[in-house]
């Protein structure tokens, strides 16, 4: 339906409507609920499986009392200079330094004030970080951190989830100010009245039109994200005239079990592993970032890759429930020797048992990566091996926003009474997948929705509090 005007008619009304409930949604509807106004959170699908939720769970943050007690003392400058050093700059440096210093009273008001578990990793930093800083839940999936965000939503009097209520629209005044939103839920069509609306239904990765259009590097790649994300949000921020940037930018991964569909944490490749092609040879840096060396996995036959580590690496692993998920449908081949892993792995073996003495050379000092990578660790039996094929995770552009994540014109003003975070705003990546720094998806899904729920309910209570005098 797009956008309508302002009719006068209403089916009911609340005080902040939330579009989504993925990591996004649920932290804004938390955030306005914990501050006194009424949340509706509408959700399209029946059975809501978020970005968010099929993540790890990975909140970054530096200057948090979780990395203090682990002996780190980083000023969250630092974390900005990763961002920054990552997309080369081309993210807005007042933004990037502002959604940094939020992510630390945001990592802690999910522990404190919402009884998210979370504990800090620091067991190994994901690429492009130069500190651990990493806070996530316990089986470090991101379907533990929804279910507590979800938890929380439903145990607050004031919020409340409608699944099966698919927003089709806005309403608008006469003056382009946002009064509401259409929904869908079962065969009713209603209008829901607000004094705030906040877009939280994620980018585009699930529209194969947009994706051709502003993404067309991963135009029919496998998308490993959520059903539901269109980019309805993003289009009628842009008919209201909203500003947009970093369209082209996206989060792909170069570590999805084939034919399985299960996330491999890149653990297994940043702690020592690496990865080869049907020929059984290496065909790049694997340290250069999962998102940006998911091209490289897409250009090799078969649009497949394998990665091959050893038991210390696979010790590591299984501290993560995918890929606990993984062993369990046998998509992770042990083998006793390389000869044998070819075999389980249907590779030539001869290339492989070549590769890896190679880069166990490399490993112990002898010679520089041909490919450039840093840091080469030697691999020894028993070995293991999956495989795995490059994946578009979701899209990093999209509507500009301000300090308090409002959607604001090409002239910086607001358009009244519209917020947007996650995936429907622009993000900190820059341009294209290359800078995309692990965690920035989670940094702006979250972050971007405490500051909408924070500043929405304020907002409405200061208007009460001022037809009051």
């Amino acid at each position: 339906m797009g956008i309508e005007r302002d009719t006068g008619s209403w089916s009911f009304d609340s005080d902040v409507v939330v579009i989504g409930s993925g990591g996004c949604g649920l932290t804004a509807a938390i955030a306005a609920a914990q501050q006194g106004v009424e949340v509706i959170v509408l959700e399209k699908q029946q059975r809501p499986w978020s970005n968010t939720a099929r993540s790890g769970g990975m909140i970054p943050a530096a200057a948090t009392r979780f990395q203090r007690a682990a002996g780190i003392r980083e000023p969250v400058d630092d974390f900005v200079a990763d961002i920054m050093r990552k997309n080369h700059g081309a993210s807005d440096p007042a933004m990037t330094r502002h959604l940094a210093h939020t992510a630390t009273q945001l990592v802690e008001w999910l522990v404190d004030a919402v009884g998210v578990e979370l504990v800090f990793i620091d067991d190994f930093k994901y690429p492009g970080h130069t500190e651990f800083r990493m806070h996530a839940p316990p089986s470090r999936t991101g379907a533990a951190l929804v279910s507590d965000l979800r938890r929380s939503v439903a145990s607050h009097p004031l919020a409340e989830i409608v699944n099966d209520a698919a927003a089709t629209g806005l309403v608008v005044d006469g003056e382009g100010g946002v009064t509401g939103v259409i929904v869908q839920h079962g065969s009713q069509t209603e209008r829901v009245r607000a004094r705030k609306v906040i877009l939280a239904c994620n980018g585009f990765a699930g529209n194969p039109e947009m994706v051709a259009q502003y993404c067309p590097a991963m135009s029919g790649a496998l998308y490993f994200g959520g059903e539901g994300n269109t980019g309805e949000g993003i289009l009628w921020g842009m008919e209201l005239g909203a500003a947009t940037a970093y369209m082209d930018a996206y989060q792909a991964h170069a570590s999805v079990a084939t034919p399985h569909g299960i996330l491999i944490t890149y653990a297994v490749v940043m702690e020592g592993g690496f990865q080869i092609n049907a020929h059984g040879r290496r065909f790049g840096n694997e340290w250069s970032g999962y998102s940006e060396h998911a091209l490289a996995v897409l250009d090799q036959p078969g649009a497949t890759a394998w990665n091959i580590y050893d038991a210390r690496v696979h010790r590591l692993a299984l501290q993560f429930e995918d890929y606990q998920q993984a062993v369990s449908v046998n998509a992770i081949h042990q083998a006793a020797t390389v000869e044998e892993l070819a075999a389980a792995l249907k590779l030539p073996a001869a290339p492989l048992a070549q590769t890896l003495q190679e880069y166990n050379a490399v490993a112990a000092g002898e010679h520089s990566d041909p490919f450039g990578r840093p840091d080469c660790r030697k691999l020894a039996a028993p070995f293991y091996g999956v495989k795995v094929t490059g994946a578009l995770f979701h899209t990093q552009g999209g509507l500009v926003v301000d300090f308090d994540a409002r959607v604001a014109k090409p002239d910086g003003r607001p358009i009244p009474n519209l917020s947007a975070g996650g995936g429907v705003a622009a993000g900190v990546s820059g341009h294209g997948p290359g800078g995309y720094l692990s965690g920035n998806g989670l940094l702006t899904a979250l972050g971007y929705g405490y500051l909408a729920g924070r500043h929405a309910a304020v907002s409405i209570r200061q208007a009460q509090e001022n037809t009051h005098l």
